[in-house]
């Protein structure tokens, strides 16, 4: 069975009802901060910044000052000591944080490789240990399709 892939604004539209699928059947994230650990952090979109600015509730050249790095047009969040400069044991802007932090670790390279799946559930205590690929994929892409949900 073909399993299409999805994109942001897809896990964006994903409901309450949706989420607490997600949660109870394959994953929940335990903000441990694995994924906030390498020398690179995700490129941030105007949405992230907005987000992040109303978090902060800074100016946006202060956050951009303390703690984003632009390379031309990509702005990233800057790292410190091989990590996010937001993760302190555990993400500080949790509630602010971008769309592609966001959707960590349900991106999708899971939903098309096994090796990826294997190697992102291994190494995500959020994932649950017990779900297979093939459960993974389809309960996933149910929760995207909206399966489920009352009308």
């Amino acid at each position: 069975m073909p399993f299409k892939l999805f994109m942001p604004a897809q896990l964006a539209a994903v409901t309450d009802k949706r989420i607490i699928m997600i949660e109870e059947d394959i994953f929940r994230c335990r903000e441990c901060g694995f994924c906030c650990h390498g020398e690179t952090t995700v490129s941030l979109d105007e949405n992230d910044l907005e987000r992040l600015v109303d978090y902060l509730k800074m100016p946006l050249a202060e956050v951009m000052k303390r703690y984003l790095r632009q390379s031309g047009r990509v702005v990233q969040m800057k790292t410190i000591d091989g990590h996010c400069i937001f993760y302190n044991e555990g993400c500080t802007i949790h509630p602010g944080k971008p769309w592609r932090c966001r959707q960590w670790p349900l991106h999708p390279s899971i939903m098309s490789d096994q090796a990826n799946f294997e190697t992102i559930k291994h190494s995500c205590p959020g994932i649950s240990k017990k779900v297979s690929y093939e459960n993974f994929r389809l309960k996933l892409s149910e929760v995207i399709a909206g399966e489920g949900d009352e009308d």
